[in-house]
């Protein structure tokens, strides 16, 4: 029997605990049934209290007061320490029925799934590879802001497509906090991020005074101002266009019909609805009694 679940990832400050209580709240609104994973041992404050979480098996502060560890370095430890305990997870995943979206919302360093293989190899115990045999999505958030700095953006933009090829599986890049850049931006401009374009880094009016301008190699800004790093940022958009993997839909968890358009790619990336039994009226009403009831 399959599972389907999704796993929540995107840099620090992405919004990626907020857009799971979003999507919870979304999913008990609609009469569906979830259980939230928490993999994130730093993690304090919730919405919705986990139904599962990795601080009961060890925490990054624990982790760097007995280990005299860095955030950094506690957190790949924790990790570690969950990958030689994974009847952690699947003791209480095991059970679940395939009516079930199973969310995992992980932490915000990126390190853990673009650079060393910690999520990759929890990846594989979750699904088809593993004994869990999770249908599993990712679910890449990136803050919609990083628009406004383009270079950042093009770097948030190939940080997510290093997860789609470390994690082959499939993917729904997001633009989280939509809410705050959709005044500022136009339309026309905005469909240019959504399918990066490279040509942005060409029409940064910002990046074109500073080749007008004379550069002073003693200050720091010229670090970031100089022709080098523009080169380097050509060099990374044009990597991403060249395997053109990286597309984003729009996220504004105020929205509820935002939040529905994104769990549709989720349901569609994992075949959520292709595995449900049919349901008849009758049984729409039941559970609406019951609900009711309680």
């Amino acid at each position: 029997m399959s599972k389907f679940g999704v796993l929540v990832m995107g840099p620090a400050g992405a919004g990626k605990t907020t857009f799971c209580s979003a999507l919870i709240q979304h999913l008990r609104l609609n009469k569906r049934s979830c259980f939230y994973v928490n993999l994130d041992p730093a993690a304090e404050d919730f919405s919705y209290e986990p139904d599962l979480d990795i601080k009961d098996l060890i925490s990054v502060e624990d982790v760097m007061e007995e280990m005299s560890l860095g955030p950094n370095g506690g957190l790949i430890y924790c990790f570690e320490i969950l990958l030689q305990n994974l009847e952690f997870l699947t003791e209480k995943l095991d059970p679940l029925t395939e009516e079930y979206l199973v969310i995992l919302d992980l932490p915000g360093q990126i390190e853990l799934y673009t650079h060393i293989p910690v999520v990759p190899t929890l990846v594989k115990h979750l699904t088809r590879f593993g004994s869990l045999n999770i249908s599993l999505c990712a679910a890449y958030l990136l803050e919609s802001t990083f628009i406004i700095d383009r270079a950042k953006f093009f770097a948030g933009t190939l940080s997510a497509m290093s997860a789609m090829i470390m994690l082959e599986i499939p993917h729904v890049n997001i633009l989280s906090k939509m809410d705050l850049v959709k005044a500022s931006v136009p339309k026309r401009q905005l469909k240019r991020f959504l399918e990066p374009d490279t040509t942005l880094l060409e029409d940064d009016s910002a990046a074109s005074l500073r080749e007008e301008g004379v550069v002073d190699p003693s200050e720091a800004g010229s670090v970031i101002g100089g022709g080098s790093f523009k080169r380097l940022n050509k060099a990374v958009a044009q990597l991403i266009d060249d395997f053109s993997m990286v597309s984003f839909l729009q996220l504004d968890v105020q929205d509820e019909d935002s939040v529905g358009g994104i769990l549709s790619y989720i349901d569609d990336a994992i075949q959520f609805h292709e595995a449900q039994e049919p349901r008849e009226p009758n049984d729409e009403i039941a559970d609406y009694d019951d609900d009711t009831m309680e």
